[in-house]
C-alpha cells in the first residue's frame, strides 16, 4: 500500500469546491457568533449585503480558497491513506471495505492532523472576517486601533501581527477548542457519508452516482456541523478575540463568561447557518472529491493499460 498522492489531489479539488459554496454563509456564522447587533442569521444576510453589497459575503474568500484546498487535501489524503493503512493491517489487505472501527480511527488521525494545519488557518480566517465589524466595547484603547477601522492588510499581514504580539501560542489560539470540534466532527462527517452512500446506492456493483454523492455529502456536512456547533461558538469566540482586547483566559474561561452573559443557547449561535451550509459545502466537497477521484483514476487506465 503506497501513499495515494490521487486522494490529495481530488481533496484539494473538493476543497476548493467548498469553499466556492459556503463561503457566503460562512462570513454570516462569524459574524453571528463573534459579532454584535447582527440578530437571527435573515437580518445578518441582510445587514452584510445593506452595508457591504454581494462583495461582502465573499470577504477573505481568496485565502480559504488557497488554504482549505489545501487543509481538505490533506484530510481527505490523510483520511483515505490511514484507512488504506489500516485495511493493510487489520484485514491485510488495503481495499478491504473499512469496519466502523477503521473509520473512526481514521477519522481520528485526521482530525488530530488537521488540527495542526488548520488552526492558524482559521484564525487568520476569523480575524480577517471579523475587522469590519464596529466595537462598542469601553475597555478599547482607541490608540491602538480605531473600533472599526482595519487592523490587517491582509492574511500574511494578520499573520506576521499575531507572530509578533503573540507569538506561536497566538498562532494557535483556539487548538484545543479545535481538536474537541474537529475530531467529533471528522467521525460525524466521514461515517455517515460512508453509510449513507452504501444506503442510496441501490447495486453493490455500480459506485455511487453523483446524485447521490451529493445527498451523501450534504446529510453528513448538515450532521457533522450540528455536532460541532457548540465548540465551533468557542473556537470562534476564542479566535476572535484579540483583535481589539483580550476577553478570554482560555477555554473554559470562554464557555463559562459565555454562559454567564447568553446562557445556554449561546453554544447553538450560527446552528441554523452551519448546517445549512454544511449541506451545500459538504455536497460540493464529497463531488468534487469523488468526481475527480474518478477522472484521475480513468485517465490513469487510458494511459497505462
Amino acid at each position: 500500500g503506497s501513499l495515494q498522492i490521487q486522494d490529495f489531489v481530488a481533496g484539494l479539488v473538493g476543497g476548493i469546491a467548498s469553499v466556492v459554496a459556503g463561503h457566503p454563509l460562512d462570513t454570516v456564522k462569524t459574524r453571528l457568533q463573534a459579532g454584535q447587533g447582527y440578530g437571527n442569521t435573515f437580518n445578518c444576510v441582510l445587514t452584510v449585503y445593506r452595508n457591504e453589497s454581494l462583495a461582502g459575503f465573499f470577504k477573505g474568500m481568496s485565502f480559504p480558497l488557497a488554504s482549505i484546498g489545501i487543509y481538505s487535501s490533506v484530510v481527505f489524503g490523510v483520511f483515505s491513506n490511514t484507512q488504506r493503512l489500516l485495511g493493510q493491517l487489520r484485514h491485510g489487505d488495503p481495499a478491504a471495505a473499512p469496519s466502523l472501527t477503521d473509520m473512526t480511527l481514521a477519522s481520528l488521525v485526521a482530525g488530530v492532523i488537521s488540527v495542526g494545519i488548520g488552526t492558524p488557518v482559521e484564525l487568520v480566517k476569523i480575524r480577517l472576517q471579523m475587522q469590519t465589524q464596529p466595537y462598542n466595547k469601553a475597555n478599547v484603547n482607541l490608540n491602538s486601533t480605531v473600533p472599526g477601522s482595519p487592523v490587517y492588510r491582509g492574511p500574511i499581514h494578520c499573520l506576521k501581527t499575531i507572530l509578533q504580539k503573540e507569538g506561536i501560542a497566538g498562532i494557535y489560539r483556539g487548538n484545543v477548542a479545535m481538536l474537541l470540534r474537529d475530531v467529533p466532527g471528522y467521525c460525524a462527517y466521514f461515517i455517515p457519508y460512508a453509510m449513507f452512500c452504501d444506503w442510496i446506492t441501490p447495486d453493490r456493483s455500480i459506485s455511487p452516482n453523483p446524485f447521490s454523492i451529493w445527498v451523501a455529502g450534504g446529510v453528513a456536512g448538515a450532521i457533522s456541523w450540528a455536532v460541532c456547533t457548540p465548540m465551533d461558538v468557542v473556537k470562534s469566540r476564542l479566535q476572535a478575540d484579540g483583535v481589539y482586547s483580550n476577553q478570554y483566559k482560555g477555554i473554559l474561561d470562554c464557555m463559562l463568561q459565555s454562559y454567564q452573559n447568553e446562557g445556554l443557547k449561546v453554544f447553538f449561535r450560527g446552528l441554523m447557518v452551519n448546517t445549512l451550509r454544511g449541506f451545500p459545502s459538504s455536497a460540493a466537497t464529497f463531488l468534487g472529491y469523488e468526481l475527480s477521484l474518478k477522472a484521475m483514476k480513468k485517465c490513469q487506465t487510458e494511459t497505462n493499460p
